[in-house]
């Protein structure tokens, strides 16, 4: 007997257990044939996670590799990831995800409807990432303590993180960020059936006061005061493909989901499902979470120069806007694709400003009848003015683009647009930076008078350097760190130049001797060298293989000396077939 089954698509996602019930001579008994799974179907037209382009159903359900995008708005970094959606058990793990989610909504799990909603099952995958229940995925360490667990910028992937969290009984893995929590859940949603990836937005907002706001505290100095806002260098999150039916669309588009716990007015949330359009639209009414959305890509930045904890004067500076650079990685391509203009019209344009003042008559219920031009007013108070309303103009230029070990090298460019001289006085500072915002160690101190003749047509350049022996010994896993000159309150105006600036780690090579096959042994050789004029104490070498081997494989490489390059060879078997990717992480005390 040949069973076909043609499950609707309105059938609840999960496992099936498949019975045949036989009558024979009066008797009846029952015999199990076997299970099967039932999944969200994005090339089937009826299906509301529905993507009618093959490229990018291979791309955004099928690809098992990812690119993580990293660093700062000026410097873009990337490192690889493997979903592996595919691997052996994921699915069953995903669906205990649900299971142990499915409260979130619903009370109990004895209604099992809500499973053909991918909106539903998208909110509880994104509640059970990291929320602060004792079954959460992951955890995030506190104040970046993190000696209890793994570091959290050492995964190499999704498959040990959810194998972790199901074999330990579905206690949260220690730890994680951002980047691997989106990419866990995009794991998650791809594994159900649902076209998902992962975005990184630069300059992101954590403002618990004005949701439009981000404001950052200055000594005189230079030096980042710890205020409560926070303004992280990158933040990623997760998109998934589906037609929102709850919003009567009939099309799938891209929903904007977000499992990193943050803090708001009203305490910590995880953000989402949230239509990208309506983002761009200021139709903050038609979502969940739509107005936190919103004001993290389109908040202004303030700064403060404080004196005295007392008294606090804006800075003349030009900021760079929030949330002006969102990028993912392209079909079919190791490249990132930009796709800020699918968050948000052009910087002032017409669509853009209407866009804001649609948004801000709904976060603010005061404003809810006030004119555009008031609107336009209250947002210009608020905002900082220029640098060239000062007559100066000022930027931080990379001379240099610094890996571990090298001195930072900087041009600092001052141009008088005035008729008349002018003479500052300039507090230089560097000071660590973590991803999320949080101000650490200043170890770099300098002052400069600097005299600017009247209208000079070429711009004052002046040298800076940071050798590796001041900012080496502070530097975390996070490589960045702030370069900031800020003028003397006493000469007039306070004016205020910045730059963020990330140190490169050294690459790992890897190598592959020979062509992968399945069941066939293979090898690869997995070099390092060492780039400091220190040693490197409990060095580390952490390999992942995606269909290569079922494990996650670690080499205790002991201490390096300067200079000595460090070479493995690694033996494996693909147990599968597929595209083959082996991932390298390097960390020892110094990253």
């Amino acid at each position: 007997i040949n069973i076909s089954v043609f499950p609707p698509s309105s059938a609840c996602i999960g496992r099936y257990i498949l019975n045949m019930q036989i009558t024979s001579c009066g008797h009846t008994y029952q015999r199990c044939l076997g299970d099967f799974y039932v999944l969200f179907n994005p090339w089937c037209a009826d299906d509301p996670v529905y993507m009618d382009n093959q490229a990018h159903r291979e791309e955004y359900v099928l690809n098992e590799h990812g690119i993580l995008y990293e660093g700062v708005h000026k410097h873009i970094t990337s490192r690889p990831w493997h979903f592996g959606q595919f691997e052996d058990g994921i699915l069953d793990i995903c669906l205990k995800i649900l299971d142990m989610g499915a409260s979130y909504h619903h009370g109990s799990d004895r209604d099992h409807c809500w499973r053909n909603d991918p909106v539903h099952v998208s909110m509880v995958v994104n509640h059970m990432i990291s929320s602060h229940t004792t079954n959460s995925i992951m955890k995030i360490p506190e104040n970046n303590d993190y000696l209890k667990g793994t570091k959290p910028f050492s995964w190499n992937g999704s498959v040990p993180i959810l194998q972790q969290w199901y074999n330990g009984r579905c206690r949260p893995v220690r730890y994680g960020y951002c980047g691997s929590l989106a990419s866990v859940m995009c794991t998650v949603m791809r594994c159900l059936g649902i076209p998902s990836r992962v975005v990184t937005n630069f300059c992101f907002p954590c403002s618990i006061e004005n949701p439009l706001g981000i404001n950052e505290i200055f000594d005189c100095t230079g030096k980042n005061l710890c205020g409560k806002d926070k303004l992280w260098r990158y933040h990623c999150w997760t998109e998934s493909w589906m037609a929102r039916r709850d919003l009567n669309q009939c099309c799938g588009d891209w929903q904007c989901l977000d499992p990193t716990p943050l803090e708001t007015g009203r305490g910590s949330t995880c953000s989402g499902p949230t239509w990208v359009r309506s983002i761009r639209e200021g139709e903050l009414d038609l979502d969940y979470d739509g107005h936190h959305m919103f004001s993290r890509v389109n908040s202004n930045y303030v700064g403060w120069l404080s004196q005295n904890n007392a008294k606090k004067i804006k800075f003349f500076c030009d900021a760079w806007p929030c949330g002006q650079h969102l990028i993912t990685k392209s079909v079919g391509s190791e490249q990132f694709e930009d796709i800020t203009g699918a968050y948000k019209y052009e910087l002032g344009s017409v669509k853009n400003k209407e866009a804001y003042y649609r948004a801000y008559r709904r976060i603010h219920p005061g404003y809810c009848n006030a004119s555009n031009c008031h609107i336009e007013r209250e947002l210009s108070s608020l905002k900082n003015p220029f640098l060239s309303d000062s007559g100066i103009n000022m930027r931080l230029k990379m001379a240099n683009c610094p890996m571990y070990g090298e001195d930072v090298q900087l041009h600092w460019l001052l141009e008088n647009l005035r008729s008349e001289n002018k003479n500052l006085k300039f507090n230089l500072c560097a000071q660590i930076i973590t991803y999320s915002g949080c101000p650490m160690d200043q170890f770099w101190k300098d002052s400069v008078n600097v005299t600017l003749g009247p209208r000079e047509g070429k711009k004052k350049k002046i040298p800076l350097c940071i050798s590796y022996s001041q900012y080496g010994p502070y530097l975390c896993d996070h490589n960045i760190m702030k370069v900031v000159a800020v003028s003397d309150p006493e000469c007039g105006e306070v004016l205020m130049v910045s730059r963020d600036i990330v140190i490169n780690r050294p690459p790992v090579i890897v190598k592959l001797l020979s062509q992968p096959r399945l069941k066939v042994p293979c090898t690869a050789e997995i070099s390092f060298c060492n780039p400091l004029q220190e040693d490197m104490k409990n060095c580390v070498m952490t390999l992942e293989g995606c269909g290569l081997f079922k494990e996650p494989m670690t080499i205790d490489l002991g201490t390096l000396a300067s200079n000595q390059q460090a070479r493995t060879i690694v033996e494996f078997t693909p147990y599968r077939l597929g595209s083959h990717r082996l991932l390298a992480n390097f960390g020892c005390h110094k990253f």
